[in-house]
């Protein structure tokens, strides 16, 4: 978290030289996740449609920006687990707090190209399974991951598609079963520039 905040204010100080431009407003959108277990016979599953809603900000010039957001998301995924013949359906759903950090570069006034860490925090989750016998893993309350995308400029609309991937773990085991459980995201979002 540390190592987070001093990049950001290391950005954030870099840019103050060069700022244009500054914007802020309401973002929200669509995102379709899955969830990516290994170890002890899991497989991925169907991917969850999961939702987003909250702020931005972009700081930066003509052609280079940074755009700190903040984030309530609702995602999950399904997964399975494999015995012989028959198989362990599980269905996973989370309430996080998203801290993207996007970093870009702009072509053509309209045109982005964005990449930045992501720190989420979780605020609920939920694993079902049709395992009458199942526990419930221990997921990490934050993680660090990643988002990449591209991004267009259209009067005072920002239109975003992105791909998000963890670089932690989320849990540690499922089921009494050691696996490397992973969330990742495809995200499509609207933001609104109030000035």
């Amino acid at each position: 978290m540390k190592t987070y905040l001093l990049f950001l204010a290391l950005i954030l100080s870099t840019l103050q030289g060069y700022a244009q431009e500054f914007s802020i407003g309401p973002k929200l959108g669509v995102s379709q996740g899955n969830i990516n277990v290994s170890g002890s016979d899991f497989s991925s599953a169907d991917s969850k449609l999961g939702y987003h809603v909250g702020l931005f900000a972009r700081l930066g010039g003509s052609r280079i920006f940074l755009q700190p957001e903040v984030l309530y998301t609702n995602t999950g995924g399904d997964f399975q687990q494999d015995h012989g013949a028959s198989s362990i359906n599980y269905s996973a759903s989370f309430d996080r707090l998203d801290v993207p950090l996007i970093f870009g570069f702009k072509f053509a006034e309209f045109f982005r190209v964005q990449a930045g860490p992501a720190l989420s925090f979780l605020l609920d989750s939920s694993l079902e399974s049709d395992d009458p016998g199942f526990t419930g893993p221990d997921y990490n309350t934050s993680t660090v991951g990643y988002q990449a995308g591209i991004g267009f400029d259209i009067a005072n609309m920002i239109l975003d598609l992105k791909y998000e991937g963890a670089l932690g773990k989320h849990a540690e085991s499922v089921a009494g079963f050691p696996t490397d459980q992973r969330q990742n995201q495809l995200i499509l979002s609207l933001g609104i520039r109030l000035f």
